[in-house]
C-alpha cells in the first residue's frame, strides 16, 4: 500500500507539473558507507530528489519530496517543501512547509534554529538535508535595501534522533531501572503552542547584519526524572530503585544575530543566540526532576579568506551556561572549532575539500575529507571519509567505531 500511495504522489506531481510549465530539477544518488574498523556497511541509501516549482508575476509554487531507499526495500519518503509564495508590491508571503536558514555560520546552528534538525545520521548529512521543514507563514517586508521577515508556526517539529538499533544511537546509562512516560512529549497544534520568530536584515557596502528573536519550543526534550526508593530488607537501608523519567519540551525566549564584512580581502563573520530559560541536568540530589534552569549563550566568530586558488575558513563557537553551577551535568563551557580548506583545479572537475570539527573541551574530531569529480554537467562521483578521533565521552569521540569511508554517485537533472 504504501509503495502504490508514493507512486500516486509522483504522478501526480508530474502530471500537475507538466499542466503548469512547471520546471522539474533533482538528481538520483547513491551513498555506500563502509566503516573502518569492522568493513561492515555503515550506509545503503539510494535517493531520488524531485523539485518542481513555478514562478510568475504574482504566485509561485515549490514541490520537493525526497524518496529514500534503505537496505533491502526499506522506503521512506519525506516531503520537504510544498509551499505557494504570493508576491506583492513591498513585500511576499509563503504558506506552506518550508525550509528556512538563517544566520551566517557554517556547520553550526546558532540563530538558524527556526527549522529543526534531522540528527538521525549525526552531522553527516549535507546541511540542506539535515534542516526540517516546517508548517508556517512567512512574511518578507522589503524597506529598500532592507528586509522584516516574520514567520508563524502553528505546529511545533521536534529535532530527529537516533533510533535504537542506528548506530548512532547511543544508550543511555541509568544508575537504576528506568521507564518512560511519553505523554507529555507532544505539542498541541494551536494558537498558544504556536512559534514566532522575527528578523531584521540589513545589507550595505560596509556590511551585513541580522537582528533575530524568537518564542519557541526546545527542540531537544528535557528529561524530567522522578526517583523511586525502596527499602533494603536486610540492612534496612534505602536504595534507589527505579527512574520514572518523562521527556517534555519547554518554552524558550531567545534573540541574537550575525553579521559579515570583508576587510582587506578577509571576510570576517559573527553570530551569537541567547537563549532565557533552558533547562540543563543536574546531579544536585536536591534540585526539582534532577534540572536547573539557566540562561545560555551560544556564539562563534569566524574568519575566511583565499590563499591562491585554496580558500580557506576558520571559526571558533563556544556554548557558555550563565550562573553556573558545578552539579550541572553539561560544562560551564564547551568550545568548539572548524577548519575548511578546499580547491577548485583549473577546469573545474575536481574539488578536494578538508572540513573539520574540532571540539577543543573534550580533545576530540571530526575530520571529514572528500574528493569530487565532476564527470560531466550532470554526473559526479564522491569519495570522502568520516573520521572520529577522542575521548568516548566527547561529542565526536563518542562515535569513534563509526569512521568511515563513502562515496556517493550523483545524476542531475
Amino acid at each position: 500500500m504504501k509503495k502504490i500511495t508514493i507512486l500516486l504522489i509522483f504522478s501526480v506531481l508530474i502530471i500537475t507539473g507538466n499542466a503548469q510549465n512547471a520546471d522539474f530539477s533533482g538528481y538520483a544518488r547513491n551513498y555506500t558507507g563502509v566503516l573502518y574498523n569492522t568493513g561492515d556497511l555503515s550506509i545503503l541509501q539510494n535517493t531520488f530528489n524531485l523539485d518542481v516549482s513555478k514562478t510568475g508575476e504574482k504566485i509561485g509554487f515549490k514541490v520537493n519530496p525526497m524518496l529514500y531507499h534503505y537496505w533491502a526495500d526499506s522506503l521512506d519518503l519525506r516531503l520537504r517543501e510544498i509551499y505557494v509564495d504570493l508576491y506583492f508590491k513591498n513585500f511576499d508571503i509563503r504558506v506552506g512547509k518550508q525550509q528556512i536558514v538563517w544566520g551566517k555560520a557554517d556547520g553550526v546552528f546558532i540563530t538558524d534554529v527556526v527549522s529543526p534538525l534531522n540528527l538521525e545520521e549525526f552531522l553527516l548529512p549535507d546541511f540542506d538535508e539535515i534542516r526540517t521543514g516546517v508548517s508556517a507563514v512567512k512574511l518578507d517586508y522589503y524597506i529598500g535595501n532592507n528586509t522584516l521577515e516574520a514567520i508563524w508556526i502553528p505546529q511545533f517539529t521536534p529535532a530527529g534522533m537516533p533510533k535504537p538499533g542506528s548506530i548512532w544511537y547511543i544508550q543511555p546509562e541509568f544508575p537504576a531501572p528506568a521507564t518512560f512516560d511519553w505523554s507529555k512529549s507532544e505539542i498541541t497544534p494551536s494558537l498558544e503552542n504556536s512559534e514566532f520568530f522575527a528578523k531584521y536584515s540589513v545589507f550595505t557596502s560596509a556590511i551585513d547584519f541580522e537582528i533575530m528573536g524568537g518564542y519557541t519550543w526546545d527542540d531537544y526534550p528535557t528529561m524530567h526524572v522522578q526517583k523511586e526508593f525502596a527499602v533494603n530488607s536486610a540492612t534496612h537501608q534505602p536504595y534507589l530503585a527505579g527512574l520514572n523519567i518523562t521527556p517534555e519540551h519547554h518554552r524558550l525566549y531567545l534573540g541574537g544575530g550575525s553579521f559579515s564584512t570583508e576587510i582587506k580581502g578577509f571576510v570576517l563573520r559573527g553570530e551569537a543566540a541567547y537563549y532565557n530559560g533552558k533547562y540543563f541536568q543536574t546531579t544536585d540530589p536536591a534540585a526539582v526532576d534532577a534540572l536547573v534552569q539557566k540562561d545560555y549563550l551560544h556564539y562563534l566568530a569566524g574568519l575566511d579568506f583565499n590563499v591562491g586558488n585554496v580558500k580557506l575558513s576558520t571559526q571558533f563557537i563556544q556554548e557558555y551556561i550563565l550562573n553556573y553551577e558545578d552539579s550541572i551535568t553539561n560544562n560551564e563551557f564547551q568550545n568548539t572549532m572548524t577548519f575548511l580548506a578546499r580547491y577548485d583545479t583549473p577546469n573545474d572537475l575536481l574539488h578536494f575539500e578538508l572540513f573539520s570539527y574540532v571540539g577543543l573541551t573534550d580533545g576530540d574530531a571530526l575530520i571529514r575529507p572528500k574528493i569530487t569529480y565532476d564527470f560531466d554537467d550532470s554526473f559526479s562521483i564522491l569519495l570522502g571519509s568520516n573520521i572520529f578521533v577522542g575521548d568516548r565521552d566527547g561529542r565526536f569521540g563518542q562515535y569513534q567505531d563509526n569512521s568511515m569511508i563513502y562515496m556517493k554517485l550523483k545524476y542531475s537533472f
